[in-house]
């Protein structure tokens, strides 16, 4: 007894502007011509193409994350806490001047990185403060800060911020972890206000 061949079922078309029934000349086919068989080739190779430039990319993060300095970290860390201090405060006034005028606000600290380091990521020390007028202009705006702070946070925070602290030294290790930590409450926040 000999097997009989099966006659092919017809199939469509894969590319997504044809979508023409064909009758299959190998199991395989999934073009019906060969202009549908260059557009699925060239298809494929733009996908793998992306996928090599995503990879490259990722790739490419990796190695410059094993190049940054506990210094870049820091940067990132800062930058990270200061957008999460601008979205917390958003819509609240200078807390130096009380503006509420539209200019440009930033994160401002009562006491610098300079003069107190460890209370950088404090975020009883930073505040939405108008950048070109207080914290550029006037440094900080300490006569109009401290009042106004006091009126947000109360004295006893505002006596405990200007007592003394023990320093901190962050690992490279901790200062990815705050960095994670204050874009994830600033993504919480944007999304609250959406």
């Amino acid at each position: 007894m000999s097997l009989a061949t099966k006659n092919p079922r017809p199939k469509k078309c894969k590319v997504a502007t044809c979508r023409t029934s064909f009758v299959p000349t190998k199991s395989f086919q999934t073009w019906c011509s060969p202009d549908c068989a260059v557009v699925i080739v060239r298809t494929k190779q733009a996908t793998e193409r992306k996928s090599f430039e995503q990879r490259e990319r990722r790739e490419i993060k990796v190695r410059k994350e094993k190049l940054k300095s506990r210094a870049d970290h820091l940067k990132d860390t800062q930058h990270a806490f200061n957008a999460w201090i601008r979205e917390r405060d958003a819509g609240q006034p200078c807390i130096s001047c009380g503006t509420t005028a539209d200019v440009q606000y930033c994160a401002g600290h009562y006491r610098t990185t300079a003069a107190a380091p460890e209370l950088r990521f404090e975020p009883l020390n930073v505040h939405l403060q108008c950048n070109r007028n207080c914290n550029m202009g006037q440094s900080g705006n300490l006569l109009g800060y401290r009042p106004r702070l006091i009126e947000k946070i109360g004295i006893e925070a505002v006596e405990w911020l200007e007592g003394p602290h023990e320093p901190k030294k962050y690992t490279i290790d901790e200062l990815k972890a705050l960095t994670a930590t204050y874009r994830a409450k600033t993504r919480e926040l944007k999304g609250k206000a959406a």
